[in-house]
């Protein structure tokens, strides 16, 4: 393809992507939702090809920018102080879908890298949009949300260690105890050693390189920063997301981290959306159909993760039985699987571990789980008044830097 054509086309998925997301976000869902089914469209047409080599590139930034702006928004601090109840929360959200996902896989006759994968799928929830839906509500103050906002922070932790040891099963590592402890210690080595020396390293460059005062430094940094970790994740045999978000959380302390964020968002509105479009346009719709009966096989599986990802997240919120609030609201807050959910089933498919029509059951099952969780969250959570002021000040509280 000339370097013409491949211009226009990312015209065409930038500007139809802004499109649907726009229109997304105009009857109460998150813009993620609309690029994906700008994707699903632009692939059911066959405009552009999901596996085309310039998008899986530009796919793979957009993941790492991602993972990144999740990084600078994660407050370790203040997500240690929400106490025990998230991190049950978290560790409840985590283990029972995954062992759901993994028992329905099996039931149905999948191998076990099959359904170690799906089980994963279903473990993450999305922070991004569980706190834009109370923050809608005015309810970002309540302890309820704290910890929502907190356990979904926490399952983004334990999430990535997750990633990395699915990614090592994919390239052909054995599943063993011995295996994934292996993986997990060292994503986990890998995430507190760079937290730990980066501490010392990280701001002073940040300081000498930022005293030539250029135009657009602080957000190249960051890149370079970014990029460099996720090259030595992969070269240390951990997951290269692990690096990106490792950056993200390091660069969040310096004084520079509101212009980083705000220069590093510029670059994902062009890099994230590609993604979302390229997981979008590798759903085969036509094993969506309902009037061929070849489909039914896909439609059991899809109909079955859907509601295991359900029940597994909502009893979540029962797990710290201490807790005197409303649980329910926890748990149908926790339901959202959003972006690292696509992350998980775009692995899946890039290392063959899924057919498409597997593939294609999981990308709905999450972008059900995220239409769903609003609506469900409106209805048990009533929305309190509240100023603009007021919202602002409370997201800044929750993901930001004091």
């Amino acid at each position: 393809m000339e370097i013409a054509q491949y211009v226009g086309l990312i015209a065409l998925v930038l500007g139809f992507a802004k499109v649907m997301g726009t229109m997304a976000r105009w009857i109460g869902q998150p813009a993620v939702l609309g690029e994906l089914v700008a994707g699903v469209i632009l692939g059911a047409l066959h405009l552009i090809d999901p596996h085309e080599h310039v998008f899986e590139v530009f796919a793979e930034i957009g993941v790492i920018v991602l993972l990144f702006e999740i990084g600078m928004e994660t407050d370790l601090e203040k997500m240690l102080r929400v106490g025990w109840s998230a991190m049950m929360v978290a560790c409840v959200g985590v283990v029972v879908p995954f062992a759901l996902g993994y028992l329905v896989c099996h039931l149905l006759g999948h191998s076990s890298m099959i359904c170690t994968v799906a089980g994963a799928t279903l473990t993450a929830t999305s922070v991004g949009i569980t706190a834009r839906v109370l923050s809608d509500l005015g309810r970002l103050q309540e302890q309820e949300s704290q910890i929502i906002l907190g356990a979904a922070v926490i399952d983004d932790v334990i999430g990535l260690v997750i990633l990395a040891i699915v990614e090592g099963l994919t390239k052909g590592n054995a599943i063993s105890v011995t295996g994934i402890l292996t993986t997990s210690g060292l994503a986990v080595g890998f995430l507190v050693a760079t937290l730990v020396l980066g501490g010392f390293v990280i701001p002073p460059l940040v300081r000498s390189v930022l005293r030539f005062q250029l135009a657009g430094t602080p957000t190249m940094l960051a890149m370079l920063i970014a990029m460099g970790l996720a090259w030595l994740a992969w070269k240390s045999g951990s997951a290269v997301l692990i690096g990106a978000f490792a950056a993200g959380l390091l660069l969040r302390k310096v004084p520079q981290a509101h212009e980083i964020e705000h220069g590093v968002a510029h670059l994902g509105h062009f890099f994230v959306p590609l993604f979302f479009v390229t997981v979008g346009a590798a759903v085969d719709i036509r094993v969506l159909n309902p009037l061929d009966s070849h489909n039914f096989p896909i439609f059991k599986v899809g109909a079955a993760l859907l509601t295991v990802a359900l029940i597994g997240k909502f009893v979540a919120g029962y797990a710290p039985w201490w807790f005197k609030g409303k649980k329910n609201v926890i748990g149908i807050g926790m339901i959202p699987r959003g972006e690292v959910g696509l992350i998980f089933a775009d692995m899946g498919l890039r290392s063959n571990v899924f057919d498409v029509g597997l593939f294609s059951a999981l990308t709905v099952t999450v972008m059900a789980t995220t239409f769903i969780a609003p609506a469900l969250l409106k209805i048990a959570f009533p929305p309190l008044p509240k100023s603009q002021e007021d919202e602002e000040q409370g997201i800044e509280e929750l993901l930001n830097e004091p």
